[in-house]
C-alpha cells in the first residue's frame, strides 16, 4: 500500500512523533506550582490580578511564559480556577511536578461547586479529560478516557460539519438515505430504533456517579450535553421527530 493511500502516511511512528512533540515538559524557575496542602478555600476567595499576565523579567522559563499566557484568560476569576488550568497544562506533558496529579484531584474532590461555577465549558471538558491519565481511582480514569474520546470525536465531527454551511441547530433534512458502505462493514444507524447515542452516554454517566470526586463534573457536563440545542445528539432527535411525522 502506497503512502498516498493512507490517511496518516507515516503510520504510527509519525503519529507518535507529532504526539510527543507537544508533550515536552515545562522548565521551571522561581515560579512553580503551589504545594499539595495549599489552602484551597483561600484561593477560591482571591481574584487573579492583571499583574499575573506579565512574566518575570528575562531570563524567564517556559513555565513563566505559559503561566502568564494562561493568566490572560483568568484575570478577574478566582485563583483556584487559575490553578486548575495550570495543573491541566502541566499534566498534559511527559513529566510534571510529582504532586500535580494529587493536587488536581484534590481540587475536584474539595471544591467542585466553585470550579463548576467559575470555569467555562472548554476548561470543564479539559478537566474531565485530564482524569483519563491522572485520576486516582479506576472509575475516574475509565470515565476520563471515555469522555476524552467522546468529546474529541464530537469536536472533529462538528468542525467538519461546519463546511455543510448549515447552522448547528439545523439537522440534515430527513429524506431518502444514500446507501453507501460504512467503515469496517458496520451496520447503519436506525433513526427509528437505534440506541447508539444513548449507549454512548448512559453507561459513562452512570459510572461517573459512583465516584464522588468526578461525579459533579461529569453530571454537569452531561446535563449540558443533554440541553445543547446544536450538537449531533440533538440533531438526531430532530431527525427522528421528522421521520415520525412522515410515517
Amino acid at each position: 500500500m502506497s503512502k498516498n493511500e493512507l490517511t496518516f502516511p507515516g503510520g504510527l511512528p509519525d503519529m507518535l512523533d507529532r504526539y510527543e512533540n507537544r508533550r515536552s515538559p515545562f522548565q521551571f524557575g522561581t515560579t512553580s506550582l503551589p504545594d499539595l496542602d495549599i489552602d484551597l478555600i483561600e484561593l477560591a476567595g482571591r481574584t487573579l490580578p492583571e499583574s499575573a499576565t506579565v512574566p518575570p523579567p528575562k531570563p524567564n522559563t517556559s513555565w513563566d511564559r505559559k503561566r502568564a499566557q494562561i493568566a490572560r484568560e483568568f484575570v478577574g476569576n478566582s485563583e483556584l480556577a487559575f490553578l486548575n488550568a495550570q495543573l491541566i497544562s502541566n499534566l498534559r506533558k511527559r513529566s510534571f511536578p510529582r504532586h500535580a496529579p494529587l493536587l488536581f484531584c484534590r481540587l475536584w474532590d474539595e471544591q467542585p461547586d466553585h470550579l463548576l461555577s467559575t470555569l467555562d465549558l472548554r476548561w470543564l471538558v479539559s478537566s474531565v479529560q485530564t482524569f483519563a491519565d491522572h485520576g486516582q481511582t479506576a472509575t475516574q480514569r475509565e470515565v476520563g478516557h471515555a469522555l476524552r474520546m467522546l468529546f474529541g470525536m464530537m469536536k472533529l465531527y462538528e468542525f467538519e460539519r461546519r463546511f455543510s454551511q448549515l447552522p448547528p441547530e439545523t439537522p440534515f433534512p430527513y429524506q431518502k438515505l444514500k446507501h453507501v458502505p460504512l467503515p469496517y462493514q458496520m451496520k447503519g444507524f436506525s433513526l427509528g430504533s437505534g440506541g447508539l447515542d444513548v449507549n454512548l452516554i448512559a453507561p459513562v454517566w452512570t459510572k461517573a456517579l459512583s465516584d464522588t470526586t468526578i461525579a459533579p463534573l461529569v453530571d454537569h457536563l452531561m446535563t449540558e450535553l443533554n440541553s445543547d440545542p446544536g450538537g449531533v445528539f440533538r440533531r438526531l432527535k430532530l431527525m427522528r421527530e421528522a421521520r415520525a411525522q412522515r410515517t
